[in-house]
Formats: structure tokens, C-alpha cells, sequence
């Protein structure tokens, strides 16, 4: 059986044009306008370098200023983890089951690693500018940590865990000896 060589099929029009750089249109022939704030290379006299050196001394600024500003949303983000929190604490129920217990840990677990990964947290935020900002931000993302932990103290003291009332003492209360029998009982 003899083979027939194959003619290659031409691709497509649209993988031609996608592979084909576009035709620069002109100046002249565009008749829209630059968009607000568009800078090309000459501008009315001034040359790229002085343009240059205005927008490099302003940059740090601005850097800082953004970077003070994400710091703070990621400082404000667990406020916004405490209503959730807080209805599914008071959704779960106050009795000992396993969904309840997870819960629980769970909202311990969150903001402990939190309070510990701290400085992480904020590392890539940290220069010489904004550190004295910063530690207001850190101030406020411990503090919306330590909320956080409350309301797992209120959900542990709500399921009965924590030893509040005296009647919570009473067996440990009738178990101790008193110190005279103690001390005797060792001689």
C-alpha cells in the first residue's frame, strides 16, 4: 500500500491573527483621546528622567501609606469572624457531644495561632516607617484575638466545663484531709 503524502491543512484565521502581532495604529490615524492621568515619554518639555525622580520620591510614601492600610484590614478581620462564631457557638448547644467539643476547639485553636504568628502576620508590612504604626495595628489584631478567646471561655463555661460555683468544689472539698491529720499520717 503506497502512502500519500499529506497536504497540511492551513490553521485557522483566528490562530493566524492571535500568533501575528497587531498593527500598531498611529497617532494621527486614532482620533481618541489619552485617558485622564496618562503620561507618555515627552511631556511638555519635561524628560523621562525628571519624571522619574518626582514619582520615585513619592513611591515610598505611598508604599507605606498601602501597606499601613492592609495591615490594618488584616488586623480588623478576625471582628469579623465574631458574630459568626458567635451564633455557631449558640447554635451548637450547651451539651457534650462531639460536634460541640469540636467547635469549641476550634475556636481555640484559631486565635491561639493567631496571637503566636503575630509578628509573622505583619513581617511583610514592616519598614522603618511604618514600624511605629504598626504597633497600633498589632495592638488591635491581639485584642480582637483575646475576643475571640473569651467567647470560647464563654462557650466552655456555657457547657459546664469550667469549675465556677462552689457546689463545683464540693467533692474535692470532702476528699482533703485537714493539714494536722496529713502531717501526722507522713510521721
Amino acid at each position: 500500500m503506497a502512502s500519500r503524502p499529506l497536504n497540511p491543512v492551513p490553521p485557522p484565521q483566528w490562530v493566524v491573527a492571535l500568533n501575528s502581532p497587531a498593527p500598531k495604529p498611529t497617532k494621527a490615524a486614532s482620533s481618541i483621546p489619552d485617558p485622564p492621568g496618562f503620561t507618555s515619554n515627552k511631556i511638555g518639555g519635561k524628560n523621562r528622567t525628571q519624571q522619574s525622580v518626582s514619582t520615585a520620591a513619592s513611591k515610598p510614601v505611598e508604599t507605606d501609606t498601602l501597606k499601613v492600610k492592609k495591615a490594618w484590614e488584616i488586623a480588623l478581620a478576625p471582628s469579623k469572624q465574631i458574630p459568626m462564631n458567635a451564633i455557631m457557638m449558640y447554635m451548637s448547644g450547651n451539651s457534650l457531644q462531639i460536634f460541640s467539643i469540636m467547635m469549641v476547639f476550634m475556636l481555640f485553636k484559631g486565635p491561639i495561632q493567631g496571637l503566636i504568628n503575630t509578628n509573622t502576620v505583619f513581617a511583610k508590612f514592616d519598614t522603618e516607617t511604618t514600624r511605629g504604626k504598626l504597633l497600633g495595628v498589632k495592638a488591635v489584631y491581639v485584642l480582637m484575638q483575646f475576643v475571640l478567646l473569651g467567647l470560647g471561655v464563654w462557650k466552655v463555661n456555657a457547657m459546664g466545663l469550667l469549675p465556677t460555683t462552689s457546689s463545683d468544689w464540693l467533692a474535692w472539698e470532702s476528699e482533703r484531709q485537714p493539714l494536722e491529720r496529713a502531717y501526722f499520717a507522713l510521721s
